[in-house]
């Protein structure tokens, strides 16, 4: 069963949301009623968030550095650092024999983190810093997956792809498609949302510290992100409208970048996020999408796809 919680929508959030996010929302407009003796129906906009939990049920690591394996089938396990040093680094290498690095301060709090190699035997480090870059080993165990679904890893909210029921983007999200007729249609309206409310930020992307992580809200309330901010604010708007979406991270060519896929049951996945032209489904990021007017240059050099190299899926 998948664990998942409804989130209602009160009318008076949903006034101050309109008014200070949502003027302006773009996507196509679609009559509900009757077109050419045909009713169109709206597909459910009521968010859908996947919330992680830490039942304790089954732990490895150590008393500061603790990894809470009791929902792997839902595709994450929940870590927490209460030890006395500046972080802590979980380390998670899956059956596609890539090596995901998680890093942590201290906190009473979980953190959700995704496995996203699919279902097979993952390894889990965990290590302590103490001075500079240098860590301790703290432990090393082994843990066999076996996915409920192979698309619940990107559905539920993790450290990169951070929200929750009451986050402002899953409010924004269920505003965005309230007109949507299919889930590439909420794809679309989320889409254009996103790359018209938020400007690249060039200051930011020249002081951002290594290990930074976006804060969906954050970017909707300043309008203002680099491309992972794009990402992570894009892809949880659509897994709160239960779209899986994967925010990738690698390279454009010679930039380090992210960018998102998603799936819908009409097409299965869409490699990089999509935008619909006239008559085709073009690839397109969010970041060049808003930065450059889906110009002609943009859209050669992305093409298909080739100028794209994932290195870690979140």
């Amino acid at each position: 069963m998948y664990r998942k919680f409804t989130a209602s929508l009160l009318a008076v959030s949903l006034f101050f949301f309109i008014v200070f996010f949502l003027s302006g929302c773009s996507g196509e407009v679609r009559e509900s009623g009757t077109d050419s003796g045909k009713e169109t129906v709206l597909r459910p906009n009521t968010p859908t968030v996947y919330e992680p939990q830490a039942s304790q049920t089954a732990v490895l690591g150590t008393d500061s550095l603790t990894v809470d394996i009791s929902h792997t089938d839902q595709g994450y396990v929940m870590a927490r650092y209460t030890g006395t040093s500046a972080r802590a680094n979980i380390q998670i290498t899956g059956p596609d024999n890539i090596n995901y690095r998680y890093f942590l301060t201290p906190s009473d709090s979980y953190t959700p983190l995704p496995l996203t190699g699919g279902s097979g035997a993952y390894q889990i480090d965990g290590f302590e810093n103490i001075v500079d870059s240098q860590y301790a080993v703290l432990f090393r165990e082994t843990t066999e997956v076996l996915l409920e679904n192979e698309l619940l890893p990107f559905l539920y909210p993790n450290q990169y792809v951070y929200f929750d029921a009451d986050s402002d983007a899953v409010a924004v999200a269920a505003e965005c498609v309230a007109e949507a007729s299919s889930d590439l249609d909420a794809v679309a309206d989320i889409y254009h949302y996103v790359i018209s409310h938020v400007t690249y930020d060039t200051e930011k992307a020249e002081s951002v510290e290594k290990g930074y992580l976006p804060d969906v809200d954050e970017t909707l309330r300043t309008g203002k992100g680099i491309c992972f901010d794009y990402a992570s604010l894009t892809a949880a708007m659509l897994r709160s409208q239960d779209i899986p979406t994967r925010l990738e991270i690698g390279y454009a060519g010679s930039i380090y970048h992210a960018w998102i896929s998603v799936y819908t049951e009409e097409t299965g996945w869409i490699d990089r996020l999509i935008e619909f032209t006239e008559d085709a489904w073009t690839r397109m990021d969010p970041t060049l999408a808003s930065e450059n007017d889906n110009s002609d240059a943009v859209l050669k050099y992305i093409g298909d796809g080739s100028n794209y190299t994932t290195q870690y899926i979140r």
